[in-house]
């Protein structure tokens, strides 16, 4: 993957409020790289690359993972809690972008260019070293993180440099996910399992295109998560993630 360079000098600012007597900081930082994994309770196979997951999160705090879990495995037998349509389409539009046939799970897609087959966390380690890291375009300040009683809001300040090229297909996504899910499967192919994930996704707003302009965006998530949020700055959907930023609570 080539190194992005002509958005070097691009910032954005990300704050939340909410209201509390004590004002606590979450610091962000920028990933290494992100790694989505498309699963489902409803696929046998995808237990391992779960594992595979929460093996990565644990031992690497510099890599962003995040757990879609897909809904087109639910009419099995057993509906995954988690799954979303918008995490199935997110994934049709990588196999689009990336000129699939078809979507499949478990999947791992490393900053939306790099497909790791049959993953585990080495091969998904591995693949991540490969990857040139995802420059520092963006900054998230939290102040202060939302608790079990708030939902996640605030705004969202975009500020450019004018060597942003304005015909790119930037897009800009807020991802919120809970830091640890389990279920007790009671039917379908995983019956009788007890499944762990990490990092789950239970919100995914699509900001829309960004050509380079300045501006602030209100943002409101509609459900509460108690992991973290992440922005993702993206070609297209679909497309080469550019970069990201994140900051757990």
């Amino acid at each position: 993957m080539k190194n992005i360079t002509p958005f070097s000098r691009l910032f954005l600012g990300f704050a939340i409020f909410a209201a509390a007597p004590v004002a606590v900081h979450a610091n962000s930082m920028t990933p290494r790289a992100v790694v989505e994994l498309y699963t489902s309770q409803g696929c046998n196979s995808c237990p391992p690359a779960d594992q595979a997951l929460a093996d990565i999160a644990q031992s690497r705090d510099d890599i962003l993972v995040l757990s879609f879990h897909v809904d087109y495995w639910n009419y099995l037998g057993w509906e995954d809690p988690f799954s979303d349509p918008a995490n199935t389409k997110r994934q049709k539009d990588y196999a689009s972008g990336l000129q699939a046939r078809y979507v499949f799970t478990p999947q791992v897609i490393i900053n939306g260019t790099d497909v790791v087959r049959a993953p585990d966390s080495s091969h998904i380690a591995n693949a991540v070293d490969r990857h040139i890291a995802l420059p520092v375009l963006a900054r998230l300040d939290l102040t202060p993180p939302p608790n079990s009683e708030t939902l996640p809001s605030g705004t969202l300040t975009l500020e450019a440099s004018a060597d942003v090229n304005a015909d790119s297909r930037m897009h800009l996504w807020l991802v919120g996910f809970d830091r640890q899910r389990s279920s007790n499967v009671a039917t379908g192919e995983n019956a009788g399992r007890t499944l762990k994930h990490v990092n789950v996704v239970r919100e995914l707003i699509d900001l829309g295109p960004w050509q380079g302009d300045s501006r602030t965006i209100p943002i409101q998530l509609a459900k509460k998560c108690d992991g973290g949020i992440a922005v993702l700055v993206q070609n297209g959907p679909g497309g080469p993630i550019h970069s990201a930023v994140m900051a757990r609570f």
